[in-house]
């Protein structure tokens, strides 16, 4: 892997009090690869590495790399104590007032603090971009994915809520699969998985995360152990995950630079009428933008990049699913249908608008609000369908509660004996009953 592998310095080159350009080792390599293989411009490189094109046309010049050394005047007060120095200053964190009061309490130092500052700074510059300089991994088609969450505010028609999307960025070709959630829970985090797997017809052979505690969790000294269901979950697909080092989540920055366009190229204008109107258009948006556009990296777009890495993953589509029985919330839609896997499920429609949680078992989707279960079917096999039991509907309880028209006229009928009744002599009705007698 290690041919694979090219440390490149993201941030401009530090430099000393004299103004000469710190440049390490990585970032000559690549301006001189960058200019020589890919043919690119010396601006070019210079807005890609993050530096100023004086120092990518210095760096140029060279025919070999040179580690710059601040050399220590030997007539200064703190040339016996330079080795002191430079192995105690790690340890206080570059901190020159902790360095200047241990050497005049422990070394005899009657030297100024202000000559300490200038010894101590060029360390901590040097140590500022070995800690913030970026790795970059290119990795051969199928090797690595890289995984991470973005949070985002989501202007819906109800008003603005957080999602938290979950992205895997293909290392080789850079083509992304982004699954919005409403939060980051493991049965969440290993749906999502699987959900890209399907949707790249794969999955590489190893697949590079941050620390969140769906993954592991620190025990002291560094170390870490990882979480039981999701180390069963990567042995039951076969992909080895691996961690990037502490507090240097940069090293995956591929995925987070798919993260951060996700948010200035896709959210900017847009209002959604619920999740699911918000997750079919992220569908759209990735195959239609975010697929097609040329990488600033790879100058290639994704999909043509892709089309070399889909041969060199390994396929997942003959394996079913890992089936974590975990509880999911949904919210009722105003159909009075629950999304789960890509198919829908009926609930009573008094619940539309409230949250409630979805759970599989032993193929069966149950549906519970508030603890209690309100609704159960068998799980649909493919996607895209939908399962509806007529007595969740309104027109259930509106045919149980109507009545038949006649009853209902004998319900409101009052008695015959209530109603008051005007009483005729009977000469009056043989009148009317002679021949001329009614059309006077």
């Amino acid at each position: 892997m290690s041919e694979h592998v090219q440390q490149v310095g993201s941030l401009p080159a530090v430099k000393s009090l004299r103004e000469e350009p710190m440049v390490r080792e990585g970032l000559w390599r690549e301006i001189q690869r960058l200019f020589s293989e890919q043919r690119w411009s010396k601006l070019a490189i210079a807005r890609e590495l993050e530096l100023d094109v004086k120092t990518v046309r210095r760096s140029l010049q060279q025919t070999s790399w040179q580690p710059y050394r601040r050399a220590v005047r030997s007539g200064t007060l703190l040339a016996r104590h330079s080795e002191f120095l430079k192995r105690r200053a790690p340890e206080v964190r570059y901190s020159a007032r902790i360095l200047f009061q241990e050497l005049g309490k422990e070394h005899g130092y009657t030297g100024s603090y202000e000559t300490v500052k200038r010894f101590v700074r060029p360390l901590r510059d040097e140590r500022w971009v070995a800690e913030r300089a970026a790795l970059r991994f290119e990795t051969p088609p199928g090797q690595q994915s890289q995984i991470d969450w973005g949070q985002a505010v989501v202007p819906f028609r109800s008003g603005r809520a957080v999602r938290h999307i979950f992205v895997l960025t293909l290392g080789f070709s850079r083509r992304s699969f982004y699954h919005p959630t409403r939060d980051e829970q493991l049965g969440h985090f290993l749906d999502a998985h699987e959900r890209a797997f399907e949707y790249f017809g794969g999955r590489t052979t190893e697949h590079l995360y941050d620390r969140p505690r769906t993954v592991c969790h620190p025990v002291g000294q560094g170390a870490v152990e990882w979480n039981r269901t999701f180390k069963s979950f990567a042995e039951y697909w076969g992909f080895e995950p691996r961690l990037c080092r502490a507090y240097r989540a940069r090293t995956k920055g591929k995925v987070e630079a798919g993260v951060k366009y996700l948010k200035i190229n896709f959210l900017p204008g847009r209002v959604f009428y619920d999740d699911l109107h918000f997750g079919e258009a992220l569908t759209e948006w990735t195959a239609t933008i975010a697929d097609q556009r040329v990488h600033g990296t790879t100058h290639e777009r994704p999909i043509d990049r892709f089309a070399r890495e889909r041969g060199c993953l390994v396929p997942t589509a003959a394996q079913p699913s890992f089936r974590l029985e975990v509880c999911q919330q949904r919210v009722v839609a105003t159909d009075f249908l629950v999304s789960l896997d890509a198919n829908r499920y009926s609930v009573p429609f008094r619940l539309i608008g409230r949250t409630v949680e979805v759970q599989r078992r032993e193929g069966r989707v149950v549906i519970r609000h508030r603890g209690a279960i309100v609704a159960e079917h068998d799980e649909l096999a493919g996607r895209h369908q939908v399962r509806i039991l007529p007595a969740h509907g309104p027109g259930a309880i509106a045919r149980t509660t109507r009545q038949p028209r006649g009853a209902c006229a004998l319900a409101h009928a009052r008695p015959l004996g209530d109603v008051p009744v005007e009483v005729r002599d009977l000469a009056v009705y043989e009148a009317l009953a002679q021949p001329g007698r009614g059309q006077q």
